[in-house]
This record gives C-alpha cells, structure tokens and sequence, in this order.
C-alpha cells in the first residue's frame, strides 16, 4: 500500500473532509506529473506550457490557429498567451501570419524547427507517461479519466 497523502506531507492532524483530502491528493499528484514532464522538457530548453502549444499546433495541423482557438485548448490557463507566443517565435518554434481576409486574424503555426522539438519529445514523453501510470491497469485509467472528467464538469 502507498503512503497517504498525510504521511508525504508528515501531517498529524486529520484532513478536515474527505473532499478536502480529494482536493489536495489531484494538487500533489498534478505536481508530481508535471515535474516528470518537465525533466523531460529540461533539456530541449522548453516550458510546460510551451510543450503544450507545439503539441496543439502540431495537431491542428497546416492551417494553424488563432490565439484564443489556441488559449481555450490549453491544459492550464494562461494569463498572457501572446507573451507566451512571442517568446516561442523568437527561440523559431512558431510563426504567426495575418490572415489576408480579416488582417485582424493572425494565425499561429508550427516552425520546422517547432515540429522538431516536438516530434522528437514524443517518446520520452510516452515513456514518462508509462512510468507515471502504466502501473494502473486499464480499466482503473479508464475509471480514473471518467472521475476526473466528473470533478471537472460536475453538472455533466
């Protein structure tokens, strides 16, 4: 059996709820993930949420997407996505354009160095996510996706 979140955390007195145990177990454990993914990321010289952005542009394919298209699929909310966008076309792993229909629209696309990074991210990424979780079997992640949705969308 796995230490409980009390013992990580050396915490003597009782969480005050289940919900509240809950709560601070989903925090740990995104924290843990996340760490995982950024060693990972560590040596390409990327962040997170850069990581993010070249796999949602890879998957939205040659046509790009704007900056809010690109914001609302986001895993974590940014506070500033174009600063996050300048930075990552100023290291060349996207290029923005204006659309020539609506100038106001401006596109953002994958670079060939952009596609590089990220393709070459794929399997040290999967293997991360086998260390993390291919323990579980699965029906418990298809179990585990179904209660996070659930906590996610609550009216659902």
């Amino acid at each position: 059996m796995p230490p409980s979140l009390r013992d990580e955390l050396r915490q003597r007195r009782p969480f005050t709820s289940r919900a509240e145990e809950a709560h601070l177990n989903l925090i740990r454990t995104a924290a843990i993930l996340s760490e995982g993914v950024e060693r990972v990321l560590k040596p390409v010289g990327i962040s997170l949420p850069q990581y993010n952005v070249l796999r949602i542009l890879r998957g939205a394919g040659d046509q790009g997407l704007c900056r809010n298209e690109l914001r609302d699929r986001l895993l974590t909310r940014m506070p500033d996505v174009t600063r996050l966008l300048d930075r990552m076309e100023d290291a060349g792993l996207v290029m923005r354009t204006r659309e020539t229909a609506d100038r106001r629209q401006v596109r953002t696309h994958l670079t060939p160095r952009g596609r590089e990074v990220v393709d070459g991210l794929d399997n040290a990424i999967a293997s991360e996510h086998q260390t993390r979780l291919g323990h579980l079997a699965d029906a418990d992640l298809t179990t585990l996706i179904t209660l996070l949705e659930t906590v996610r969308h609550p009216d659902a």
